[in-house]
């Protein structure tokens, strides 16, 4: 039997009888495996890229020295280590002091990432290089902020600690300086061997070790996993998801995008398999009557074609991945000369999946066919009239889609996403086809009498009421998806730029006393920098929840242990700010006031810990504890770099707890002198510059546009493989038709200018049903998945109706022509 099914099948592919279906199938797994390989590679060239911000691929940090077995066991796995130690200390150049982050570095670092030094500031201009190597032994190399409070020049020799250290060079950027809103004042880099010299590791000493890894992807992954289950206390595992927030959310946008993209794919694609299928059994139905006929069972026809498509989906999903492999490798080495970055090689997954893609996509849209094929009757023989009695019956197609809801779920990497994409083409399916059929059913009572072309195109779709709906509900599905992620593109793009204008706040003050906030507006008048919004800050570490005292081992989650250990800057404010939002409970009401305290806390950090509106928090700060209720849960938009906070009170609860005094501002690239006079002015602010973290998001939001393009080429192929297959379902029906109406005596013309008609209803009903359906599919994975603002426009429906009526028409008597041009004396003798 397999035998006989691999003849078969080599005689359909030399008939010609298989190029269309095959065609679609591996226009349908080559774009899925193509978008799978890209964004394999894009989403770790991403987080490559990414790691650069922390020096390395992740971070073992502890307030201890790290045991040396750590390192060991890394680099016995393969990966490539370094460490540093990182501790405040005062430094002195003859009478001048400051307070400064020292940084103790050792060969190697930093993993990823660049550290670049800059030449001192001469006649306007400053010329950067990349370091090579770390400082040698007793140098040091310190930045703009420290050359400028001290004063000193290259050559000079400062006290660090008990040592002289010569100073050689001047920091610009470190990989690892903008992560995170600790050690951000003044810094000087060192080597790890003149640490002991100075003798500023003392008992007491507010020390931080680190043990930076970089390497293969799985293998950082399998020794987080390694190092997670030997943690002590006061140890944690940093990646870069575990870092700043907004770089988490660019990163997770991003993930989530491209994996819609690849759903979008998926979508086209199956309209695409299910109209071939469609056209193939119909091709079919003699052949199953003949073999019938010679005492074929229908369990002998099930067996048959199931072995068939299974080679043939085998064949065609081996070529889709294959063609793929060298689609996005082209496209890669494109894509990286835009980036400037090289892309990763791509892992076997997106292989396996593109294979496991063709064949449910074949198979989950071919076996119901088969299970009617299989009943074909043998007097079919002579009786072409007789069809089979539910060929294009609901079940069929019903299997189909939820074999690719499931894919759905599979390729959205979130139930989520993937539920709510499921259900919106599902339903898409169901009201496409009833709205379609209503309107079928009106265009037919306002088809005018006589014999022009739009009478006979509208003829033509009464005929095959059922076929055409069939075809423009999967164009209407093509077109969705497109339009859907076109949509969302556009949106998605505008939203980030949105969230991270041009003048975002790139500085942040720190300890602003309280005495000081109007001698700071003063400065910023005075320099034309906007007054910034200033907010009030009270550190304290959390205690108790519930009354019950803060264990660690209650918490498993690393992250958890790290926010517990760590102490909170907590705020307080009349207002809601724009950038926050209540998700559960309620602001402040001005006419209640609640007998305990009030505390409103932000979505992510109670999830984390598992907290929940009613919770009591009890926190010890330098003025003694206090505690508060959780009245609300606030959602922060983190993209805004504005400061924001984990833990926000009702005004009047802090007033008589040491307090200090926070602010963000944007500073020009032309102003940057104006931080060497504010630190001359106010010694005891800590400026942070997140200039470069802006920088690195706006790099990556760059990126991913690229990527967007890209993947947007490959979903638009897979489209026109749906219109290509659309009109290749109904070749056969048409070739016939137009035989007999020329023997009538029709011409060309004519029947040109009538399938014209038919065409571009066909069109203008797919369009309508993409616009609508991509309407509010936008909405809803922009709202509750993505996250973004999506506003439909009446113009988007206009336009995609007008498209699709032009590009079906086209596209359709392009498919068509050879149709005209078969004798029809032929054509009837077949």
């Amino acid at each position: 039997m397999i035998r006989l099914s691999l003849r078969m099948l080599l005689r359909d592919w030399r008939a010609g009888e298989l190029h269309i279906l095959t065609l679609a199938l591996i226009i349908a797994v080559s774009s899925v495996a193509t978008v799978s390989f890209f964004s394999d590679r894009v989403q770790k060239a991403l987080i490559l890229e990414s790691n650069r911000l922390l020096g390395g691929d992740l971070l073992v940090i502890s307030d201890a020295p790290l045991p040396p077995s750590y390192a060991e066991h890394a680099r016995q796995i393969g990966l490539r280590t370094t460490q540093l130690t990182r501790f405040p200390s005062m430094i002195s150049f003859g009478d001048n002091n400051l307070l400064t982050s020292v940084k103790a570095v050792a060969p190697g670092y930093p993993l990823r990432g660049e550290l670049k030094l800059a030449d001192p500031p001469a006649e306007g201009t400053q010329h950067t290089r990349v370091a090579r190597g770390i400082p040698e032994r007793e140098t040091v190399w310190v930045d703009e902020k420290v050359m400028a409070a001290l004063k000193v020049t290259l050559g000079d020799k400062i006290e660090v600690g008990a040592a002289e250290l010569t100073v050689m060079s001047m920091v610009e950027s470190e990989p690892d300086h903008s992560v995170g809103f600790v050690s951000m004042n003044p810094r000087l880099l060192m080597n790890e061997e003149d640490l002991a010299v100075t003798r500023l590791i003392q008992p007491g000493s507010r020390i931080s070790y680190q043990l930076l890894v970089a390497g293969d992807e799985g293998q950082v992954a399998g020794f987080r996993r390694w190092i997670s289950e030997r943690l002590s206390p006061g140890e944690r595992v940093e990646g870069i998801q575990d870092a700043r927030p907004e770089i988490r959310s660019a990163l997770d946008r991003a993930g989530k995008f491209l994996n819609l993209a690849a759903l979008a794919s998926v979508v086209v694609a199956a309209a695409a398999v299910a109209l071939a299928i469609r056209r193939f059994i119909q091709r079919h139905l003699d052949g199953c009557a003949v073999m019938r006929c010679l005492g074929a069972t229908e369990s002998d026809l099930l067996r048959l074609y199931s072995y068939y498509f299974v080679m043939l989906g085998l064949a065609a999903s081996l070529l889709g991945c294959v063609l793929a492999v060298f689609t996005q490798e082209f496209l890669s080495y494109w894509l990286a000369e835009l980036l400037e970055i090289a892309l990763p090689l791509p892992s076997v997954l997106p292989f396996i999946q593109g294979m496991l893609t063709g064949m449910v996509l074949l198979l989950g849209f071919a076996l119901p066919p088969l299970l009617n094929l299989r009943q074909v009757p043998a007097l079919r023989v002579i009786r072409r009239d007789l069809e089979l009695a539910n060929l294009h019956s609901l079940a069929g197609y019903g299997f189909g889609l939820a074999i690719l809801s499931a894919l759905f779920i599979w390729k959205a990497d979130s139930f989520k996403l993937g539920i709510m994409i499921m259900f919106g083409f599902l339903l898409a399916v169901i009201l496409f086809g009833l709205f379609g059929l209503l309107l079928i059913r009106l265009f037919l009572l306002t088809r005018p009498q006589g014999s022009g072309p739009w009478s006979y195109g509208l003829a033509n779709i009464r005929r095959r009421t059922i076929p055409s709906l069939v075809q423009a509900t999967a164009l209407g599905l093509g077109l969705m998806a497109l339009l859907t992620l076109t949509l969302i593109r556009n949106d998605l793009l505008e939203d980030w730029h949105a969230r991270l204008p041009e003048n975002a706040p790139n500085r942040f003050l720190v300890n602003v006393q309280p005495d000081q906030q109007k001698e700071l507006m003063v400065f910023f008048d005075e320099h034309a920098i906007p007054r910034p919004n200033i907010f009030p800050m009270v550190r304290g570490r959390l205690m108790k929840i519930n009354d019950r005292q803060v264990n660690l081992n209650d918490y498993p989650d690393p992250r958890a242990h790290q926010l517990i250990n760590r102490e909170f800057n907590l705020s307080w404010t009349d207002t809601l700010q724009s950038d926050n939002e209540i998700v559960a409970g309620h602001w402040w009401r001005e006419e209640i006031i609640s007998s305990e305290h009030e505390l409103s806390m932000e979505v992510g950090f109670a999830e984390t810990l598992g907290l929940k509106i009613g919770d009591r928090l009890t926190f010890y700060t330098g003025g003694g504890d206090f505690s508060a209720t959780i009245t609300s849960l606030r959602k922060v938009d983190w993209d805004t770099f504005h400061v924001n906070f984990f833990a926000v009170v009702r005004p009047g609860l802090l007033d008589n707890y040491p307090v200090s005094y926070v602010t963000s501002f944007y500073l020009p690239p032309d102003k940057t002198h104006v931080m060497q006079e504010l630190i001359h002015i106010f010694p005891n602010f800590l400026v942070i510059d997140v200039a470069s973290v802006i920088e690195r998001v706006q790099s990556m939001i760059g990126q991913v546009t690229h990527a967007i393009e890209f993947v947007f080429l490959f979903t638009l192929l897979a489209g026109f493989a749906v219109m290509y297959a659309a009109i290749a379902s109904t070749q056969d029906e048409r070739i016939y038709e137009a035989a007999i109406f020329r023997t009538l005596g029709a011409r060309k013309q004519q029947l040109a200018r009538a399938w014209a008609v038919e065409f571009a209803v066909l069109g203008a009903l797919a369009g309508f049903f993409a616009a609508t359906g991509a309407s509010v599919l936008g909405y809803l994975i922009g709202k509750h998945a993505l996250h973004i603002t999506y506003s439909p426009s009446l113009w988007i429906g206009v336009a995609s109706v007008l498209v699709s009526v032009i590009g079906v028409t086209v596209i359709g008597l392009i498919g068509t022509r050879t149709t005209l041009s078969q004798p029809p004396l032929q054509v009837l003798r077949k």
